[in-house]
């Protein structure tokens, strides 16, 4: 008799595919990309501020700006860590 666990596990792989596993190294790949991006992200946001805090006038466009640099640094992570999940067995 199968746990409820083990028939889960099945349910799961119908439904998603097969699970894939990592290698040490790929946790630390993926690790490191997410340190990088944050530390990556944290300066554009102290950038914008500062230039929010030089110029009120245009504080509008710089958030937007902000906004879609932030979108374009999230979007380079998850292309990065998808790569290393395809590559995952």
């Amino acid at each position: 008799m199968k746990s409820a666990y083990e028939l889960a596990m099945e349910r799961l792989q119908k439904e998603q595919g097969p699970t894939r596993s990592l290698t040490d190294e790929q946790r630390a790949a993926l690790a490191e990309i997410d340190n990088r991006f944050e530390a990556k992200e944290a300066e554009i946001r102290v950038d914008f501020e500062s230039r929010i805090a030089a110029d009120r006038a245009k504080a509008a466009e710089l958030h937007a700006e902000m906004i879609e640099a932030l979108a374009n640094q999230r979007e380079k992570r998850e292309r990065e860590k998808a790569a290393i999940w395809d590559a995952a067995e």
